[in-house]
């Protein structure tokens, strides 16, 4: 028997640990991404997207506070292939990296939140708790670092914290729905609607091509998209027109073309993050409302069933057989054809 129990506890180590290294293999890879779009903003390297936030979030939700040993690794790994080696300002950028998104689960958490994502309440919550307030917590600790070590001048603090801030902000809103998504994905059946889904990842990328190289200014030309992919496909659908936005716009951002052209970089940080913003509350907010409305609807439907089943129990089988009309009767009192 002990040596079963051994074994059982040896697996559960095993796997436990493969977790937490899946976790920081993933939080460290997603951050060599964010760098191919890092800009200089006030003498500070920012990324416009930084996806750690949104991949450490989803870990957080999917596994749980315990799961914070492969962030913080994964954040060591980032921030040594940035800085190259380990310093007291890379200890600050850790510290906050992981306590940023813990502090993000938690006020998820204290509200009930759902990863389902299907009600208006989470949808709300993964907006304004994950990504608004919770990253209020790693930009902060992240330049106040830089300002201790004297790599931030102080009158530069706050311009460089709104940059840290939107980027950090954008990696949830864009990364963690689409993991949520990925989480409950299944293998596509020959009833879905195909040929509405590719036509609409079709008008998705021409449209958020076409608003994000435009200097004309266009950017509201992907929201009657973005409507349609909630309206029709929910979440699955909406998300990752999300991304497919949000990708665009960044890679537009740092070629300085299309709308953000002519602009500072901290223009274009805080464009980028309303932009963002405006994009996944329009698709997790009505997402959430339709998928809310279907539950609800399926939810009556089976009540009326049962209720239909337990008044037919209930029913005495004479009652029944009363109520009932004979095939001969049925024949007399049918109304004569006009």
């Amino acid at each position: 028997m002990t040596p079963v129990i051994r074994s059982e506890k040896a697996r559960r180590r095993a796997v436990a640990t493969a977790r937490l290294l899946g976790v920081a293999a993933v939080y460290y890879l997603s951050g060599r991404l964010g760098l191919l779009r890092r800009v200089e903003a006030y003498q500070s390297v920012v990324t416009p997207l930084w996806p750690p936030t949104g991949v450490a979030l989803a870990a957080l939700l999917h596994f749980g506070v315990r799961i914070w040993p492969g962030i913080a690794l994964g954040a060591l790994f980032a921030t040594v292939s940035i800085s190259g080696s380990f310093s007291p300002l890379g200890l600050g950028i850790l510290a906050g990296n992981t306590l940023g998104p813990i502090c993000a689960y938690m006020a998820l958490r204290s509200v009930g939140f759902r990863e389902e994502l299907d009600r208006l309440r989470d949808g709300v919550a993964l907006v304004f708790l994950g990504a608004f307030a919770g990253m209020l917590v790693s930009s902060m600790l992240g330049c106040v670092t830089l300002v201790l070590t004297e790599k931030l001048p102080l009158e530069r603090f706050w311009p460089v914290w709104a940059c840290w801030w939107a980027g950090d902000v954008m990696g949830v809103l864009v990364v963690t729905p689409i993991l949520l998504v990925l989480r409950r994905a299944r293998m596509p059946r020959a009833t879905d609607r195909w040929l509405e889904a590719v036509a609409l990842f079709v008008v998705m990328t021409g449209v958020s091509l076409l608003a994000t190289t435009s200097t004309l200014a266009m950017l509201y030309l992907v929201f009657p998209v973005l409507i349609w992919a909630a309206l029709r496909f929910q979440l699955p659908g909406s998300a990752p027109c999300a991304l497919l936005v949000s990708v665009l716009a960044v890679i537009s951002a740092t070629h300085e073309a299309g709308p953000f052209r002519g602009h500072e970089i901290l223009e274009v940080m805080l464009n980028l993050a309303l932009l963002n913003g405006s994009v996944t509350l329009t698709s997790l907010l009505l997402s959430a409302v339709v998928t809310e409305q279907l539950n609800i609807r399926r939810e009556m439907e089976h009540a009326c069933v049962e209720l239909a089943e337990l008044v037919e129990e209930l029913t005495p089988r004479s009652d029944r057989r009363a109520r009932r009309p004979a095939s001969g009767e049925r024949a007399a009192i049918r109304p004569e054809p006009g």
